[in-house]
């Protein structure tokens, strides 16, 4: 008989950081022959359509040659899906039966047709409730961690933290000043760990738990893959060598979306275009950040001091319209404020000359395979430690605000850096150097590339056993 086609089901945390480069990854996955079934939430599978002006009647929907199906996170539609505690306990609840089911759908099917054979979950690794189930149905589990090496370590790393005083047993923070994991790696503050830095801290005790959860359910993977580059990591390379690094996972083409939760404004690549080179300052948060109105006028009036024209991301979510038209007013002619923008084509854009940013690793990454300085703004959970490798370890960007969260940052201090940065040429250098390290990794013969490869390899030879004789 023919060899079925080998066939994955991937996995993310239901946040768009989260979404995209494991997104990235399944075109990958699809590109070497592997058919890969994208398991969303029902809500962001609806964002998803939407923002490509697809019907929701459309459960079958393909992205790029990867099949879109959704299960039910367990929320209403009025709960507050940026409230991690409350989004990772429902998901935690209410999931895991609903991919159990999917699972058994899937097996139906592809034992009538005989073209495909299921035999594994690649799930995001804050998502391992999902490896006992893949265990328990004779699949087989790799984990994907869509940030940096040195943030999955930091997680699994909890019990050392413990006992080093850096934390109490319920993760509060106890050590002052900052501490590193292990040389090389960047340095970090108690206070700025993942768990007591994800938005009301009255959910700490919550996030803790959910991380814990899942790094004992890790070592049910198989493979861990991450979006990283090891020369990028070596300290935390050093901590866990088996991680298969293999980013930067970066679309190629417009043809594979990489599933925006909002649509994309396509004006704003002519807007570049009719941009001197290298003057654009790009003014993106992410799919979290929230700022209150104050602090966007603040950074309005600092971007049109600067005299340079700059592009600037407001999410639909993140201010009413009218805070936007105000925004907009007050950029002037030289600025641009749009809702969501094609982020990769903007940082490859040689009117791009720097970017102010959250520092989640998406974007993190995305800036660096492009050579840009980094101005670092981080606003919760990973973006500090990105932020230290950015501005301490790599060295090739300035933090804006000062060590304390929340308080208002001046226009005249923003204006001030963001022309410190641009007027700092070593900074720039290492940002091209950086640049090519990214880009090698993952041309022909580089760490990543070889390192995807390896997966690819592993995948395929789950259905070695199954061909003729």
């Amino acid at each position: 008989m023919a060899v079925p086609t080998p066939h994955v089901l991937a996995l993310p945390l239901p946040t768009q950081g989260h979404v995209i480069p494991l997104m990235e990854l399944s075109h990958c996955l699809v590109e070497h022959g592997i058919k890969v079934t994208f398991v969303n939430t029902q809500h962001n599978h609806d964002l998803i359509l939407a923002s490509l002006h697809l019907s929701k009647s459309e459960h079958g929907s393909s992205l790029g040659g990867v099949d879109m199906v959704s299960l039910p996170d367990g929320l209403a539609d009025g709960d507050d899906r940026k409230d991690l505690a409350l989004l990772t306990q429902s998901f935690s609840d209410a999931m895991p039966g609903e991919l159990e089911k999917l699972i058994g759908r899937v097996h139906e099917s592809e034992s009538e047709s005989g073209a495909y054979k299921l035999t594994w979950i690649i799930a995001d690794a804050s998502m391992a409730w999902a490896f006992p189930v893949a265990k328990r149905l004779g699949l087989r589990a790799a984990a994907f961690n869509p940030l940096s090496v040195a943030m999955f370590a930091t997680r699994i790393r909890i019990p050392e933290l413990i006992r080093d005083g850096v934390v109490d047993e319920k993760g509060r923070p106890k050590r002052r000043g900052t501490f590193r994991l292990a040389p090389g790696m960047p340095p970090m503050r108690a206070t700025e760990l993942s768990w007591n830095c994800a938005g009301d801290p009255s959910g700490q005790p919550a996030i803790l738990d959910f991380i814990l959860r899942n790094n004992a359910a890790t070592p049910l993977a198989e493979a861990v893959v991450t979006n990283s580059v090891q020369e990028l990591e070596p300290g935390a390379m050093a901590l866990f060598p088996d991680v298969l690094t293999v980013g930067p996972l970066l679309s190629d083409s417009q043809d594979k979306p990489v599933a925006s939760f909002w649509a994309e404004d396509a004006t704003c690549a002519a807007w570049l275009d009719a941009q001197p080179a290298g003057s654009v300052v790009y003014v993106a948060f992410g799919s979290f950040a929230i700022f209150d109105r104050a602090q966007l006028v603040e950074l309005a009036e600092a971007l049109a001091l600067t005299s340079r024209p700059f592009l600037w991301v407001v999410r639909p979510d993140s201010a009413s319209e009218e805070w936007v038209e105000d925004l907009r007013r007050r950029a002037g002619p030289r600025g641009r404020v749009v809702g969501w923008c094609p982020q990769q084509l903007v940082l490859a854009h040689p009117s791009t000359a720097c970017f102010l940013s959250h520092c989640g690793w998406n974007s993190t990454l995305e800036g660096l395979v492009n050579g840009l300085p980094f101005l670092s703004w981080p606003y919760f959970t990973d973006q500090f430690l990105d932020r230290g490798y950015i501005c301490d370890v790599w060295r090739t960007g300035l933090q804006v605000a000062g060590e304390t969260t929340g308080t208002l940052v001046g226009r005249e201090v923003i204006r001030a850096k963001v022309e410190e940065l641009l007027g700092d040429a070593e900074i720039k250098a290492r940002a091209l150097a950086l640049r090519d390290v990214a880009r090698r990794a993952v041309a022909d013969g580089g760490s990543s590339r070889r390192n995807l490869t390896r997966f690819v390899d592993l995948v395929r030879g789950s259905i070695s056993d199954l061909a003729s004789p």
